[in-house]
C-alpha cells in the first residue's frame, strides 16, 4: 500500500507517519507539507508546497497512492468563522476534491474531531465547520472515505505538539491518561492507537462513516495486539 499524509508535522500526523513507517504493508510513504519533517527513511519521500489552495504544479508526483490521510488541523480559538471555515473547509476539499479525479481507487481518511456537527446546524462553530467539511468529503468520488473523530489524544513515543502551550498543558495532564482510559473510554484514545486504526480502515475499510473514539480505540487496540501477537510467534 502507498499512503499520503497531509499534516504529517502535527501531532496527529506524527503519529500516523511513524506507524506508516514501520507497518510492513505499507510500502511507500509520502508526506505533504509546506515544511520538510526532518525524517529519513528509505520509505518516506517528501513533497514541499507551500501553496496548499493549488496542488497542481505537485499533481504528477501525488498520482499512484492508495490512501490519504488528512491530518491537517488548526484550532478555532480567536477565529471568525469565515476564517475558519477556509482554513478547515475550503482547504481540505482543495485538496480533496483533485485527489478524487487524479485517484479514484483511493481511500480518503479525515481527522476531525469529537463533537463536530453533521447537521452543519448547532451552535457551536468550529463543529459546524468540520461537519460540514465531513459531509462534503463524503460526495467525492473515491473508492472510500472515512472520518475519525478522536477526543483527548495522548501522544506517544516522543511526539511532541507545535503549539507550546498544549505540551505544557499535556505534561499536566498525561500522569492521569491510564485512569482517563478506564474511567472515560469513549473520550481518550492516544496517537498510536488513533494512527493504527486509520492504518487498518486503510487498508481494510469498515462499516461506519465517522469514527468515534471507542470505534477508533475498538480498532487501535486490536491492530496493537496483532501486532505484539506476530512479534510473540516470530520468536517461538
Amino acid at each position: 500500500m502507498k499512503v499520503l499524509i497531509f499534516g504529517a508535522t502535527g501531532m496527529i500526523g506524527q503519529g500516523v507517519l511513524r506507524e506508516s513507517l514501520i507497518d510492513p504493508q505499507i510500502e511507500q510513504v509520502t508526506v505533504v507539507g509546506r515544511n520538510p519533517t526532518g525524517q529519513r527513511h528509505p520509505k518516506l519521500r517528501e513533497v514541499v508546497h507551500a501553496n496548499m489552495d493549488d496542488l497542481g504544479p505537485i499533481m504528477p508526483q501525488l498520482a499512484g497512492h492508495d490512501a490519504c490521510f488528512f491530518c491537517v488541523g488548526v484550532s478555532s480559538a480567536g477565529m471568525s468563522e469565515a476564517e475558519y471555515t477556509r482554513v478547515t473547509h475550503d482547504l481540505t476539499l482543495k485538496v480533496a476534491r483533485p485527489l478524487a479525479a487524479l485517484c479514484p481507487n483511493m481511500t480518503f481518511i479525515y481527522v476531525s474531531g469529537s463533537g463536530a456537527d453533521s447537521s452543519e446546524r448547532g451552535r457551536v462553530m468550529w463543529a459546524r465547520v468540520k461537519g460540514k467539511t465531513e459531509n462534503a468529503l463524503r460526495e467525492l468520488p473515491f473508492r472510500a472515505s472515512f472520518v475519525v473523530r478522536p477526543g483527548f489524544i495522548q501522544p506517544m513515543h516522543g511526539i511532541r505538539s507545535r503549539t507550546r502551550l498544549y505540551n505544557a498543558l499535556y505534561a499536566v495532564l498525561s500522569p492521569l491518561y491510564p485512569l482517563w482510559k478506564v474511567l472515560f473510554p469513549g473520550l481518550v484514545t492516544s496517537t498510536e492507537q488513533l494512527a493504527r486504526a486509520m492504518i487498518a480502515v486503510a487498508r481494510d475499510g469498515t462499516a461506519k462513516y465517522v469514527l468515534e473514539t471507542r470505534d477508533i480505540n475498538a480498532i487501535g487496540q486490536r491492530e496493537l495486539a496483532a501486532r505484539a501477537g506476530g512479534r510473540r510467534a516470530e520468536h517461538v
